[in-house]
């Protein structure tokens, strides 16, 4: 055994959130020998998609056959099905550390980036006539960013998160920035730059896509205006599991949504010609819920029952850090490098290496069944979710990688 498996080995066994892998169903690597138990592989790419929760199967069907099959309409009201928006943001409020009645969950994210832009918008007045993208930021953001800003008679201006300070200014309506970038893994300073924002009188609107789930957000303690983000990465709803918005609390009666719906009503029922918001983060709501896929993740969200969002970060940071460490052993020097920051403070939960042929090596990767995935042109991004990686898979992961690229 190389003296990096066995560093592995007691790792893993000294692992505090070891026990919860349990709770996924996954291929597994055998923690002593570092080899995959059935030849199957090593998952790192829940930055994309989480691993599926095994209590998720029959928690659905018990949707689709009880609830929907037999108790059919009643569900609404007996099975909770109305109030799932805002309960399960409740369940998710405490991962972004938020207090309950802030989160509703719904929609896609862009759809929620489009609610909380336009609504940040029309909160700071006709006089601010700019706003900021972050200009690295997720396509979709951007679409979004400038469809808002023309919808609303605004200019764009796409600025890099370090550039955010020096932009701000007496025109500026709002702020749309990513907490971590999906290409690189940085991690961007939340509570300075949301500070910086509120200097300048304009609104923070955070993505929190590739942050929920995988390190403290903190959006009550450093007075998040707005925040959005997805449920299948690193929360593991599933495919197209809905995503979720935030809106402060004091913010909520000012809070003017672009896409008002009959389930934002104040009366739902009423079915009155003339809108009446709701009271609360139920402003952020706009048409029926997709039951199935919004109680799915509920039930994957119980696999946080427990377990704190320090310990995953202290994980996360652990298994990156094991995982650099592990490529500068096996892979030739000059071969890859790494485009994750190396310090803390500024690392998410990925690690992104840059290399030339980088498609043709996670095709190959994936084929000895390391997955991972490539972002044009030329990184490899792995992603690391502390609930069921481990780190015989980092292990496994650096050597199989060193072994493609010979």
């Amino acid at each position: 055994m190389s003296e990096l498996a066995a560093k592995a080995g007691a790792l893993d066994a000294a692992d505090e959130l070891a026990g919860v892998r349990k709770q996924f169903v996954l291929d597994t690597v055998d923690a002593v020998s570092g080899r995959a138990a059935d030849a199957a592989g090593v998952y790192l790419d829940g930055n994309s998609l989480g691993a599926l929760p095994a209590n998720v199967p029959e928690r659905v069907e018990d949707v689709v056959r009880r609830q929907w099959g037999e108790l059919r309409i009643r569900s609404w009201d007996e099975s909770g099905w109305w109030t799932a928006p805002e309960r399960i943001g409740d369940r998710i409020a405490p991962l972004v550390g938020a207090a309950p009645g802030q989160i509703v969950v719904g929609d896609s994210t862009s759809v929620n980036v489009f609610k909380a832009l336009v609504a940040a918008v029309r909160m700071v007045g006709d006089d601010r006539d700019e706003i900021l993208v972050d200009a690295t930021t997720f396509p979709t953001d951007g679409y979004i960013a400038e469809s808002a800003a023309r919808m609303t008679g605004r200019t764009l201006r796409p600025v890099t998160p370090g550039e955010v300070p020096g932009a701000l200014g007496d025109r500026t309506a709002a702020v749309l920035l990513n907490h971590v970038d999906y290409r690189t893994g940085r991690l961007y300073d939340l509570p300075s730059l949301t500070a910086a924002v509120h200097a300048a009188g304009a609104i923070a609107v955070w993505d929190l896509c590739h942050s929920a789930g995988a390190l403290p957000v903190g959006l009550d303690e450093h007075g998040v205006d707005l925040a959005v983000g997805c449920t299948y990465k690193y929360l593991n709803g599933g495919p197209g599991s809905p995503a979720y918005l935030y809106v402060r609390s004091d913010l909520q009666d000012r809070f003017d949504s672009p896409l008002p719906g009959w389930n934002s009503h104040a009366e739902p029922f009423g079915m009155r010609s003339d809108f009446e918001p709701a009271s609360g983060a139920l402003r952020g709501r706009v048409g029926t819920p997709d039951i199935l896929s919004m109680l799915a993740l509920e039930a994957a969200l119980e696999v946080w029952d427990g377990v704190s969002i320090e310990a995953v970060r202290a994980k996360s940071l652990a298994l990156t850090d094991f995982f650099l460490e592990c490529v500068a052993a096996y892979v030739g020097e000059g071969r890859v490098e790494s485009v994750t920051p190396a310090a803390h403070a500024e690392r998410g939960s990925q690690v992104a290496l840059r290399c030339a042929d980088a498609g043709d090596v996670m095709k190959a990767l994936i084929e000895r069944g390391v997955v991972g995935d490539f972002r044009h042109p030329d990184v490899l991004r792995f992603g690391f979710t502390p609930l069921y990686v481990g780190f015989a898979d980092v292990e496994r992961a650096a050597r199989v990688l060193a072994e493609v690229l010979r």
